[in-house]
């Protein structure tokens, strides 16, 4: 599976399939996030929520290949992320794009 965040493929004629999307939500356990409290006393990256999102983006990424898969896509264009704070320590993650198909 082809994934670009351009609206083409160079070289390619594509047929639009539809919307895809994937998403999670993600959040740390009670010890991971008071060890992190205490590291925004002395600044510096929150190497375990660095993680969390990128495990999450990794996560949303997989659920939108999967529902392009069953369309039959080919590739997966104009792929974006979107994320937010659905509460204190926990994030949505959303990944979508156009599944198209080439001609």
């Amino acid at each position: 599976m082809i994934l670009v965040n351009t609206d083409f493929i160079t070289g390619k004629e594509l047929e639009t399939l539809g919307l895809v999307k994937g998403s999670t939500i993600q959040s740390r356990n009670i010890g991971r996030d008071i060890t992190q409290g205490f590291k925004t006393l002395v600044g510096g990256e929150l190497k375990a929520y660095t993680e969390m999102m990128n495990d999450a983006r990794a996560l949303a990424t997989k659920r939108m290949v999967a529902q392009a898969e069953e369309m039959g896509a080919d590739a997966i264009v104009n792929v974006r992320y979107a994320s937010a704070s659905v509460m204190s320590s926990a994030a949505e993650v959303m990944a979508y794009g156009t599944a198209v198909k080439f001609k």
